[in-house]
Parts: structure tokens; sequence; C-alpha cells
């Protein structure tokens, strides 16, 4: 990490040319959404989920989405939880606003400044710019943003087609603390893990522009049936139960809510209710 950057920003993004195509190694394609558009994971999701999830809880909710890419998902899934049709976007913020409140974050401070320029809710949906995986930035930051509603944890959080870039980057040991920090910080848990074929689409493209950066995937002993894999070690380790699995996108990923079993958050909908 160049050591005038701020510590935020991703290695090497100071100055750094611009990434030939297909070679985005934190998964920070830059029009992610032609070729996965928002539609294939959000119609998978009931119209109703929060109501369903959330009977009694106050409002806001909170909500996180880690790996944001430059927010048109987020959007969609915004949308698409509160019922708002294509059409409404900013007139109809304050009233979105006291349902829902989500903050999303992606290490590329590029996709990161379209997002906000582009997002039709800029009341109620946060975009910024933070490596998730750096606990020093990413704790502080967090902190202020849930103490700003007077909470310790989110609601729910959203990780869609994140996993893998976290594993390679990161390693298994990578991997294993991001789903418990997650798990420790969301009372639910909706992922879209990429299956392994992804992973060794990554690598070859990289591969092929001369880059090295994960020779080490062969080296993962978390490898396989990734959707099984991530469900085991948030199961067993993390103190989460699977409570749905939403289908398969057209491009065989699964969407898949995981509840926590946590004494962090349990209680809150209950002392609301009595409040």
């Amino acid at each position: 990490r160049n050591a005038s950057a701020p510590a935020w920003a991703p290695p090497g993004a100071e100055g750094s040319p611009a990434l030939e195509p297909g070679a985005a190694p934190y998964g920070n394609f830059p029009n992610y959404s032609r070729f996965h558009p928002p539609e294939g994971r959000v119609s998978l999701l009931p119209g109703g989920l929060l109501r369903s999830l959330f009977p009694a809880a106050a409002r806001p909710l909170l909500g996180l989405d880690v790996g944001c890419n430059s927010g048109e998902l987020s959007v969609a899934l915004y949308r698409h939880l509160l019922g708002l049709q294509e059409s409404e976007g900013s007139l109809d913020q304050p009233a979105a606003g006291k349902d829902l409140n989500l903050l999303c974050c992606d290490i590329d401070p590029v996709l990161i400044e379209r997002a906000q320029q582009c997002s039709p809710f800029p009341a109620s949906i946060s975009f910024a710019n933070l490596d998730i995986m750096d606990s020093s930035v990413r704790e502080p930051f967090l902190s202020s943003y849930l103490g700003r509603f007077g909470r310790s944890t989110f609601d729910i959080g959203f990780c869609m087609s994140v996993t893998m870039w976290i594993h390679l980057n990161h390693g298994d040991s990578g991997l294993l603390e991001f789903l418990s920090f997650l798990s420790s910080l969301c009372q639910y848990l909706l992922i879209e893990p990429q299956p392994w074929k992804c992973y060794r689409a990554a690598a070859r493209r990289l591969r092929k522009l001369g880059r090295n950066d994960f020779d080490h995937f062969r080296s993962l002993a978390i490898n396989g049936d990734m959707a099984a894999r991530i469900t085991q070690i948030l199961t067993k380790d993390c103190a989460m139960e699977l409570v749905c699995c939403f289908g398969s996108t057209s491009w065989d990923r699964s969407l898949l809510l995981f509840k926590s079993n946590s004494s962090n958050h349990e209680g809150r909908e209950s002392s609301e209710q009595e409040q």
C-alpha cells in the first residue's frame, strides 16, 4: 500500500492506470450491471420480505450492502423491498427513509462516486468508499453510522457476489473473518456466493493479462460447493441459521437468507413492541 494513499483506498489506487477489461481484482467491474442485471436478483425476493422479517421492529430499519459496485443493484433492492416503482425517486425519499436506511460500501472510489451522482434516494441510501477488510477503518466508520440511529447493529446485510473476491484476495482466513464480522453486525444476512467455477474464471482472466494475483487460489482449502461451504461456516461457526434459499439466478448463483442467533440481536423487536 502506498503510504500516502488514504487508508480506505484500494491498494495501488493512487495514480494507478485504468484497468483493462476483465482485470478487476476486487470485482470492481465498471459495467457490472450490464452483464448481471439487478432484476435477475430482486425478482427472486418476495415483495413483502421486510414486513415478514420485521413485523414489529421500530423504523427505520438499517441495511448494509457490502461491495455495492456503482449502486444499481443497491437501488433496485431498495425499491423492491419498499415496493417503490421505477418512477419513484427523490420526491418519495422522505417517506422511504422512514422505513429503511441503506449504507452501501465498495473498495473502488470511482464506482462510489458514480453511485453517489446517480442515486435517486440520496437522503436514505448512503454510498461510502470503504475497504471492509480494513478493521481499523471499518469499525469506527460503521459505528459512527449506526450511532446516528442509536444502534449498534444492522437489521439486514446484503452480500451480493462478493465472497469470492474476499476469498481470492484474503485467503481462507480472510473469508472466515469476513463472514464472522458480518454475522456479528447484522440480524439477517442475504448472501449470494459465487460458485467455484467463477473462481477459476477470475484467475484465468487475470492470467491471460499476464497477472498472477490469484495463483494461490489452488491452495484454498475452502472450495467446491461454495454455497454449501458458506452455509456451513455461517451456521456452525457464526451462530446463524439458514432461513430460506430464494432459488438461483439465471447465472447459477443462490440467494441465501440467514438469521443471527446471537444475543447481540435478540429482543430488539420485543423490547420495542413493549415501549
